[in-house]
């Protein structure tokens, strides 16, 4: 480590690449709440946050697992189809709690087109969240439906049956047939829909 009167130690969060100070400085100057998605490797994760000089106040959290629970999704819990139910169901209830619009925050991660993060932007927008964003980044309708993961199944079935049991063997345990995902994706999404008197 660098000594001396001119080496200047960075904040913590930002030597252990967690927070982007000026990025986070950006998201905070437009006074709305902010939209916060992380993913894990088998979850999604949707929060509504606003900023407080005490300490950020989190309004609504919104996980994945509550699809599998309450919904009934037999699903892999960290795909895209996934993540465009979460961002749903976190717009449906951040308007129930009477937050009418939002700013995407998506922290350290690389913004990448069409990836999960945007499924789950997609999903607010859909319930009505007014979030800033560009059509160009969403993901298309075939993807947040699980169209690939689809066509994906049938062609490993057809070629190599023993890596498709392997490859959705959760699917396939939880009672689902991945060629039937986008069936299921609606099935759900209605349910969502349904429950919040849509």
């Amino acid at each position: 480590m660098a000594t001396g009167p001119t080496y200047l130690v960075k904040f913590r969060r930002r030597r252990e690449n967690i927070t982007d100070y000026r990025k986070r400085l950006k998201l905070l100057k437009s006074k709305k709440p902010r939209l916060v998605v992380r993913r894990f490797l088998n979850n999604i994760l949707a929060q509504i946050i606003s900023y407080n000089e005490n300490g950020d106040k989190t309004l609504l959290t919104i996980h994945s697992k509550i699809l599998e629970k309450k919904y009934g999704w037999k699903g892999h819990r960290g795909n895209l189809p996934t993540a465009y139910l979460v961002g749903l169901l976190a717009g449906l209830e951040a308007k129930k709690k009477g937050i009418e619009e939002a700013i995407l925050d998506i922290g350290r991660y690389r913004s990448t087109k069409g990836n999960a993060l945007y499924a789950a932007l997609k999903g607010a927008i859909d319930a009505g969240l007014k979030i800033p964003y560009n059509e160009e980044i969403l993901p298309s309708e075939e993807r947040i439906k699980g169209e690939h993961i689809k066509n994906y199944a049938l062609m490993l079935k057809e070629k190599d049956p023993e890596k498709y049991n392997k490859q959705f063997s959760r699917y396939l345990k939880n009672g689902l047939e991945p060629e039937k995902i986008v069936e299921h994706f609606e099935e759900v999404k209605n349910k969502i829909l349904k429950e919040y008197g849509l």
